[in-house]
């Protein structure tokens, strides 16, 4: 069986799935139910200054009879006193000592705030701190959340105050809400965070109720931005992760990976892509804790299917498989084939090919059916064909080469070669 104990800065947990800090951990009751289910770790829903949240606080996207492919929040940080928060973290460690624990917060934006907060937190032998630099909603307001993750000054800044005072290990959480998580990342490393995570959610909108028109939630007839997370977001996730697995500075630190893990294949792809653990929260909020058995059960044996005997074996495996568009072979072609025996005669692929690509599936009418076949010298090889197709396997992109030789976009310029469609 494969090992699937995580090490994250000397922090062990079982295996590599930590809950994010959002509702599900937003007191004793959950967290340890969360622990009873077999979760590694949790980072605790942060802890700064009072707030008040407001009713009603979600909103979603459900797409073709799904539900909630998206998820959107104007929660602001845990509205729970600090002291009951602090005492309660303590009461878990106690009853859990072998699962990560990790405390989310955002001080007030001063030197001795900060310090305070993190001299608080260390008190309750919590294993480490995520710095929120990310929040969207209601704390941009008051100079925190992504207001400090979109300066990167500001955010070296802030790190430099943790670090004075920090004993444990300090990840720095980016947000999304930036042209590139880079800059802010390299700030942040620069300034002694031991860690990165990302993404925390992307300001949205989700929609707007077409009978009171307005936009979801609705509190009291209005509403405002919220963050965005679930399925949708993470592709975006992934690309931000790879920015930063691919850059020389922030490439080392270890990064705890965010952003619509839902599955094992999910999880899969964010430690192949850089990351060395993976946090969950929309995925529990909508199936419950126990998702967790499926989680680690498939992680594993997908890795016994590999050959991987622990994550280290493949983390940051795929990153250097990321390159430049220029980079590309282009003698490098795929053609569509429809396997006749699997076909459905739905017609979803000619109708997508013709109306929106190249005009490469022709037609045969038929009673009762019609009949699709790829004409091969029209195929660019895109895709979209097999990406409509309701039945798995139906549609296959095969393999052929222009060339037998690798020719990028530089090399084919500087050969003066004829452009053509393919």
């Amino acid at each position: 069986m494969a090992n699937i104990q995580s090490n994250f800065l000397g922090i062990k947990s079982p295996n590599p799935f930590w809950l994010a800090s959002a509702p599900p951990t937003d007191k004793k009751i959950n967290v340890m139910r969360a622990f009873e289910a077999g979760w590694g770790g949790v980072v605790w829903k942060t802890l700064g200054s009072q707030v008040k949240n407001v009713s009603s606080r979600y909103s979603a996207m459900d797409i073709g009879g799904q539900k909630i492919v998206g998820l959107n929040n104007i929660e602001l940080i845990s509205d729970r006193p600090l002291e009951l928060n602090l005492r309660e973290i303590r009461e878990v460690l106690k009853e859990f000592p072998d699962r990560a624990m990790i405390v989310s917060l955002m001080a007030d934006n001063d030197r001795k705030s900060w310090h305070e907060m993190v001299k608080k937190v260390e008190d309750t032998g919590a294993h480490g701190i995520e710095l929120n630099f990310g929040c969207p909603h209601g704390m941009t307001e008051r100079g925190m959340g992504a207001a400090v993750g979109q300066d990167p000054e500001i955010a070296r800044m802030v790190v430099e105050w943790v670090m004075e005072v920090a004993t444990i290990p300090v990840i720095t959480k980016l947000t999304p809400n930036v042209h590139s998580v880079v800059p802010a990342g390299r700030a942040v490393v620069e300034a002694g965070t031991n860690a990165l995570s990302l993404i925390n959610t992307i300001q949205s909108v989700t929609g707007v109720d077409l009978d009171t028109l307005v936009p979801n939630p609705n509190v009291g007839g209005q509403s405002v931005f919220g963050g965005y997370c679930g399925p949708a977001v993470k592709p975006i996730a992934l690309k931000m992760l790879t920015t930063i697995a691919q850059d020389p500075l922030t490439a080392k630190v270890p990064v705890s990976g965010i952003g619509g893990v839902s599955t094992w294949k999910d999880a899969a792809e964010f430690l192949l892509l850089g990351a060395s653990n993976v946090q969950v929260c929309t995925a529990v909020m909508k199936y419950g804790f126990r998702i967790i058995d499926d989680l680690t059960s498939g992680l594993s044996n997908w890795m016994d299917e590999k050959g991987f005997e622990k994550l280290e074996d493949f983390i940051g495996k795929s990153v250097p498989k990321m390159t430049h568009w220029e980079d590309l072979d282009l003698n490098f072609h795929v053609t569509a084939k429809i396997n006749p025996d699997a076909c459905i005669h739905c017609g979803l692929c000619y109708i997508a090919c013709e109306d929106a690509s190249h005009q490469a599936i022709a037609k045969k009418d038929g009673f009762p059916y019609n009949d699709y076949t790829v004409k091969e010298e029209e195929c660019v090889g895109c895709n979209l064909c097999k990406l409509v197709c309701p039945v798995a396997d139906c549609i296959t992109m095969e393999e052929h080469r222009v060339a037998p030789e690798y020719l990028n976009w530089p090399e084919f310029q500087k050969r003066g070669l004829p452009l053509n469609d393919h």
